[in-house]
């Protein structure tokens, strides 16, 4: 038997620890049975006639054979050395099961049982117990609660599940936490024809987690593209490491496409800052996803269509597109879906213009999208589609065929099949018939071209291996860390806010904290009085800026807490009286601690810089235009701290409105490279100081290129 793999280091020990589940030489299936439509007789007649090529046993107490094959009471019993053992018995009875798979020297288990914490305090209970229990015998384990495995590789061909069949053998892996997404993913590979070469139902992940599997996954000589459905994570930190490792490795890089379950505001918490409204857990998803390098998608269909097409096709070096056509109206809309995602449109070289001319009709189109019109043959389609398929200025190809009398369907198909396989270059058909779709398919999969009914959807897929491509050859990125922070300053001025009745850091105390890490504030100071707050103001010179400062008074300008634009002292005295008054005749009840006296800023773009402290992720960065605004626009991006360099850069460019940073209508460019500094500053002061559950910049003023930018507005919550 293969050397048994430590159980201390998980990562190291990964690929030889998980062969004894998606490899094993022997497969004991314990719970294995002879009642119809139970669980235990499906998935040991899985294993049994699926073509799995090991010996399999089946272990059950009270029958003497299972399918007409010698069973035994327990593991123990079994002659033979045991990899893997596949437990479908009573919840109870798994510790005591997992026990003796300890003593026979099994080193992989997958618990199809449920009734552990899905079930409530007594079984999260059982649950740890099971995973102790497996820890202390060597075993990995899949589950509990889970739908099973399969490994295609034609050298073990292993169904261990209780579906009703097996996909073909291919270069596609699945994972799914959840068991009837799992088996909806088999399903639909089933149908469309695709191959798998792993598939793993993870349960409630008692041990082995999507972790795990990534990295064996990524190392798997038969997977080259890896899906996911994923309801939580066990460690977003890791799952982030080994993500960019598998997608962006010099060697074999390997896509990642993932659905996430959960894309619905109602289960985004109640939040008091803009940036806790913003920032809700899908939020949080999508940035951990873009920076990990993972292809987010919504549903199966868009899973497997862009799955399909990045294991198959190899990946554009660009993302210039060309469209062939024998119907204008469908080339129009495919022209439309290609610029929607991202795409654009090639320009043709004027050699394969007139090559086109030369062999299409007068009427037909030879400008891309090419539209070899209604009346085309196969011929005439075939010359069309080589010319295009040979441009230099082209990068992939989307060739579409209406159904017409003028050719046969699976005819044309075979003809995009033919050219394809010749084509260094991705080729995504779309042959739109309802009534040859089998054949049609089958010709094109002959060659491994993807087929897709409607060009939006085919443009959606090219779109998306233009982006992995891009993706997995750009750096990592650093992250800057700043040598000129205090953060003794911080702990001075937290501690002090811990020591009163309330949590609440107060504007002169938020200055205070963003100076101490670098981030550019105005000068200021808190004042007691109206002496204090002349003596202030002239020292600081005018204009200045009056803010109440309130533990009752977070969202100032909704109490009329704020004073602007005071140019001299009779204005002050004014003013200061006024602000009071106004501030009192809302909220009566409220605790004034004073009037912070803030130098002017000058006129500048509004931003605004915020984080929201996510349970999973840890810190969640935002950024976007400010002002009051922000919350009704939601032009802002996320991205989870530590910020790199290339995080900071897509953070900031992938606002909608980045044109008005970039310098719009003769308007100069703003300091980008500042708003860069600050959102970097910002990423090490939360990074470091976990006790910041929630924090606003709005707005951060941002001036002309070279000249800065300004906080104005700060709001700290702490845990």
């Amino acid at each position: 038997m293969r050397d048994s793999p430590p159980v201390v280091n998980r990562q190291s020990s990964i690929v030889s620890s998980l062969d004894f589940i998606f490899k094993p030489r022997s497969v004991a299936v314990v719970g294995a049975s002879n009642r119809d439509g139970s669980v235990g007789r499906v998935l040991f007649a899985n294993v049994l006639f699926g073509g799995y090529t090991g010996v399999v046993f089946p272990v059950n107490k009270r029958q003497r054979s299972v399918l007409g094959v010698k069973a035994y009471e327990s593991v123990l019993g079994v002659p033979d050395e045991v990899d893997l053992a596949v437990l479908i018995v009573p919840a109870a009875s798994v510790p005591t099961t997992l026990d003796e798979c300890g003593t026979k020297g099994i080193k992989g288990a997958i618990i199809i049982s449920a009734g552990f914490k899905e079930m409530g305090p007594a079984g999260a209970e059982l649950e740890a117990a099971v995973r102790e229990r497996a820890r202390s015998c060597g075993i990995r384990l899949i589950g509990p609660n889970c739908f099973g495995i399969i490994s295609g590789s034609p050298g073990i061909r292993l169904n261990a599940t209780f579906g009703p069949s097996m996909p073909a053998f291919g270069n596609i892996a699945l994972v799914s936490q959840s068991g009837a997404i799992g088996v909806n993913g088999l399903e639909y590979a089933i149908a469309e024809e695709v191959g798998l070469s792993k598939f793993a139902s993870i349960g409630n992940k008692a041990d082995i987690n999507e972790c795990d599997l990534l990295a064996y996954l990524r190392d798997d000589p038969e997977t080259d593209v890896i899906m996911l459905y994923l309801e939580d994570l066990s460690n977003p930190a890791e799952f982030m490491r080994l993500a960019r490792e598998t997608t962006s490795r010099p060697e074999r890089p390997k896509p990642i496409l993932a659905i996430k379950a959960g894309r619905t505001t109602e289960g985004a918490r109640a939040a008091s800052s803009h940036t806790g409204a913003l920032a809700g857990s899908d939020a949080a998803y999508d940035a951990f996803f873009a920076q990990s390098r993972i292809l987010r998608v919504d549903t199966l269909n868009e899973l497997f269509a862009k799955a399909v097409a990045l294991a198959y096709q190899p990946t554009p070096k660009g993302r210039r597109v060309a469209i062939l056509t024998n119907a204008g109206g469908v080339g129009i809309m495919a022209t439309d879906a290609c610029v929607r995602n991202g795409l654009e449109l090639a320009q043709l070289t004027q050699h394969t213009r007139d090559r086109l001319r030369e062999n299409l009709p007068v009427t037909a189109a030879t400008a891309n999208p090419v539209d070899v019109i209604g009346d085309s043959d196969e011929k005439r389609y075939r010359a069309a589609l080589e010319l295009l398929v040979a441009d230099e200025n082209v990068d992939g190809l989307i060739p579409i065929w209406t159904p017409t009398l003028m050719a046969d369907s699976a005819v044309v198909a075979g003809i995009i099949a033919d050219v394809g396989q010749k084509s260094d270059k991705p080729i995504l058909a779309c042959v739109q018939t309802l009534t040859n779709t089998q054949a049609v398919r089958r010709q094109l999969l002959r060659d491994k071209i993807p087929h897709y009914q409607f060009p939006e959807n085919a443009a959606r897929a090219m779109a998306t291996m233009a982006d992995f491509a891009q993706w997995s050859k750009r750096p990592q990125g650093e992250v800057r860390d700043f040598a000129d922070v205090k953060p003794e300053v911080v702990r001075e001025v937290l501690k002090h806010v811990r020591s009163r009745p309330t949590l609440f850091v107060s504007e002169p105390e938020g200055h205070e904290i963003l100076r101490a890490y670098g981030l550019p504030v105005p000068a200021s100071k808190l004042t007691k009085t109206l002496d204090e707050a002349l003596a202030t103001a002239k020292d600081i010179g005018y204009p200045v800026v009056l803010k109440i400062v309130s533990p009752d008074v977070l969202h100032k300008t909704e109490f009329g807490g704020v004073r602007v634009n005071i140019a001299n002292e009779t204005r002050l005295r004014e003013e200061h009286a006024s602000l009071l008054a106004g501030v009192m005749a809302k909220k009566p009840d409220a605790d004034i601690w004073g009037v912070l006296v803030q130098k002017m800023a000058p006129k500048g773009t509004e931003t605004i810089l915020g984080m929201n402290r996510d349970p999973h992720f840890g810190p969640i960065l935002m950024f976007g235009l400010g002002g009051i605004l922000v919350e009704v626009l939601k032009d802002v991006t996320f991205r989870v701290a530590p910020l790199n360099d290339i995080s900071t850069d897509s953070m900031v460019n992938g606002i909608k409105a980045v044109k008005i940073l970039q310098g719009y209508r003769g308007e100069a460019p703003r300091d980008v490279v500042k708003i860069k500094e600050c959102l970097q500053r910002l990423s090490q002061l939360v990074t470091d100081f976990k006790e910041i559950s929630e924090l606003d910049i709005n707005p951060l003023l941002v001036y002309e290129e070279g000249k800065g930018a300004l906080v104005l507005d700060a709001r700290f919550l702490l845990k």
